[in-house]
């Protein structure tokens, strides 16, 4: 096969925590962006970001006509992967799917079509739109399962910053900058000080099984959590505890 044809391979396109944490086999992965949505923090997330009385707040696609979004497509391996991506977005998440064209940064290969995963109106946790200062407050004072809600808005922003550094998301960056506010705020300096729950381990240890060995320089995630070189040195954090 062509190895810059992808249209007999199943794709899938990460555009929130899929970016920095996976939790499934792949093959290649691949820079890139879609066409006609953008990225919005309107999905309520009760589980692994929030709970029922507190949701937090996750990434979705809302259709854009002139919009792009920018993230990391991944070739899928087996049938376990999907039947994984199938339970973490859909049956938890509730989100729909549907199939669009990934166009690869790298200019080389031809455009190819990957599965999306998006929430929209219709999902039961569904939050909408609201003010980006709102959000934030409702970011920091929100964790579930898989963690802090914090922790979903900094790492994607970080992911941006280390692997597409030419993308600029103002919805992204600028709830990024609240947030790392609210957090200065309310003194917290890192969101991994709470205890490690049985729960969030499970969502680690999937990831870290899921780790493939035929991507060796696939990233890792870090244990560590700072944050503090994302603030302008006037709004610098003052405590290292919650």
């Amino acid at each position: 096969m062509n190895p810059n044809d992808c249209s007999s391979n199943l794709w899938v396109f990460g555009y929130g925590s899929l970016c920095w944490l996976q939790g499934f086999d792949y093959g290649s992965h691949q820079l890139g962006f879609i066409r006609g949505f953008s990225r919005k923090f309107w999905q309520g997330n009760n589980s692994h970001r929030g709970t029922t009385d507190k949701p937090g707040r996750v990434a979705t696609l809302v259709k854009e006509d002139e919009a792009i979004t920018w993230g990391l497509a991944f070739e899928l391996l087996g049938e376990t992967a999907l039947k994984y991506l199938n339970d973490r977005e859909c049956t938890k998440g509730g989100y729909e799917t549907l199939i669009t064209t990934f166009f690869p940064r790298n200019g080389v290969m031809t455009p190819f079509p990957v599965l999306v995963f998006r929430a929209t109106e219709h999902n039961p946790q569904w939050l909408g739109p609201a003010p980006l200062a709102d959000v934030a407050t409702q970011v920091t004072e929100c964790k579930g399962e898989a963690g802090h809600n914090s922790e979903y808005v900094l790492r994607l922003a970080e992911f941006f910053r280390d692997n597409l550094p030419e993308v600029i998301d103002e919805h992204l960056f600028t709830l990024e900058q609240l947030v790392l506010e609210r957090m200065k705020e309310k003194n917290i300096s890192s969101v991994e000080d709470e205890p490690v729950t049985q729960a969030k381990q499970e969502v680690l240890s999937l990831a870290e099984a899921a780790e493939p060995v035929n991507n060796p320089n696939q990233e890792v995630r870090r244990d560590s959590f700072q944050y503090l070189s994302r603030v302008p040195p006037s709004k610098k954090l003052l405590c290292l505890k919650v």
